[in-house]
């Protein structure tokens, strides 16, 4: 018979105090993981606006322009799980050093694929659809290996607001990539913008490399800071993904299912916004570069606070709960936001109700990123990186079937339908239980 293990004794009870003193390099980590993030999103996001001059220049179609969006996405999803295995096998360091080089060089390789022998054999559409996918594929070791740094960092009590941070550099990102890619385009060409993100990835992956490393005992300014202690070595782990405890255990896989709602609406954002606003709400290039910003800032403030109130609910009412309120009130508040401004004529208040929207389904992402940390800390790496496919096999079917949906019964319709799948994604975590840990045929979880 099944047994619950892992966080058992926490079902109803309030998140574990850690008993050590948690590091003060965590802030630097954390800031660390951020400026990763911000770049992470630089290299995703600039394509959708570039795409205002690469198709004219390049002979595409929307729906062209949505198959080579999605395969970015398809990379990404694919790569979760081993990308979140990565993690917990060779720790954050390592990890988002080489994945950062990767991307980089993938996302240099996206201004000149269009050129390139890939293009002859290929076609060009067939190029950047290749690129894209590898560039996904490399991008998709980033937020599960940030889970694993901030499960790694940071105490039970403080992993919600962890994540958040993390994660809440998809608001600069995502925010500044609309008007500076914008700029860059006017003013040198599409394939410059793809070329000065490239580089500030390479740089990044430099500074990682020196600063990080993948737990406090390893780091030298930690044990500095204790030298009057003595150092326990740690064991190079090797853990496998353990899955018969997650086909046992129905929390991972309502998870899964909810984050693939919200990766579908996510997506819509980082995909066609920017387009959206120029072309059919009629803001010229540089005005909509501006207002498609909008929601992304709103996700750099809402992300941490999401992230920050479910660890304060879950210290207070329980882990379950605390998850719980947190994820259903973000979706469900994303739902109504997104729907009023899709049925709204006038730009101005559309695109303010549209941004909040954006900040309320990221004000549940906290919750749904701790909650893999409260089922296992030892595969967190992996259980969110399973969890992070889900949102992007959401986010694979969103870029292209939106504008097919507008293109039939319009943009209204479209974004609606986006609202609908946000509010199913929230009622999901009615069945959402992260306290109760893993699932075992009479086995004990380790942690």
């Amino acid at each position: 018979m099944p047994v619950w293990c892992g966080t058992m004794k926490d079902i109803h009870s309030p998140i574990d105090q850690q008993p050590s003193s948690p590091s003060r390099i965590r802030w630097l980590i954390l800031g660390l993981l951020f400026a990763i993030s911000v770049v992470t999103y630089i290299d995703r996001v600039n394509i959708s606006v570039t795409a205002r001059q690469m198709m004219p220049a390049l002979g595409l179609t929307d729906q062209q322009m949505g198959v080579i969006f999605s395969s970015f996405v398809i990379g990404y999803a694919l790569f979760q799980i081993p990308g979140g295995w990565l993690g917990d096998r060779w720790g954050a360091r390592r990890v988002l050093t080489i994945g950062l080089v990767w991307w980089s060089c993938f996302t240099a390789l996206t201004a000149m694929a269009a050129t390139s022998a890939l293009a002859v054999s290929m076609g060009i559409v067939g190029a950047l659809a290749l690129v894209r996918f590898l560039l996904g594929l490399g991008e998709a070791v980033a937020l599960p290996t940030f889970n694993r740094a901030v499960t790694d960092w940071l105490p039970a009590h403080e992993r919600g607001l962890g994540i958040g941070i993390a994660i809440g550099g998809i608001g600069v990102g995502s925010a500044m990539t609309p008007p500076l890619t914008a700029w860059i385009m006017v003013n040198y060409g599409w394939q410059a913008a793809f070329y000065l993100s490239s580089a500030l990835g390479l740089l990044l992956a430099i500074i990682w490399w020196v600063l990080a490393r993948d737990r406090p005992a390893d780091h030298p300014w930690e044990q500095n800071a204790h030298d009057t202690r003595p150092t326990v070595p740690h064991a190079v782990s090797s853990p496998t993904i353990p899955w018969a405890m997650l086909r046992n255990t129905p929390t991972v896989w309502w998870l899964v299912l909810s984050y693939a709602c919200l990766g579908y609406v996510a997506y819509i954002y980082m995909s066609w916004f920017y387009l959206y606003l120029v072309n059919v709400r009629g803001f010229n290039v540089l005005r909509g570069g501006v207002f498609a910003a909008m929601p992304f800032l709103a996700i750099l403030v809402s992300c941490p606070l999401g992230g920050w109130a479910t660890d304060r609910l879950a210290l207070r009412y329980g882990l379950t709960t605390g998850r719980r309120m947190i994820g259903l009130a973000g979706m469900a508040l994303a739902a109504v936001f997104i729907a009023f401004g899709a049925a709204m004529e006038s730009p101005y208040p559309a695109i303010a109700s549209l941004s909040l929207g954006a900040g309320w389904l990221y004000f549940s992402v906290g919750a749904y990123w701790s909650s893999t940390s409260d089922l296992s800390k030892t595969h967190a790496g992996s259980l969110s990186g399973l969890m992070n496919m889900g949102a992007n096999i959401g986010g694979a079917i969103s870029p292209t079937i939106t504008p097919w949906i507008a293109e039939q019964w319009g943009w209204p319709v479209s974004l609606s339908i986006a609202a609908c799948i946000a509010l199913v994604g929230g009622l999901l975590w009615m069945k959402i239980d992260p306290g109760r840990g893993l699932v075992s045929q009479g086995l004990r979880a380790e942690d």
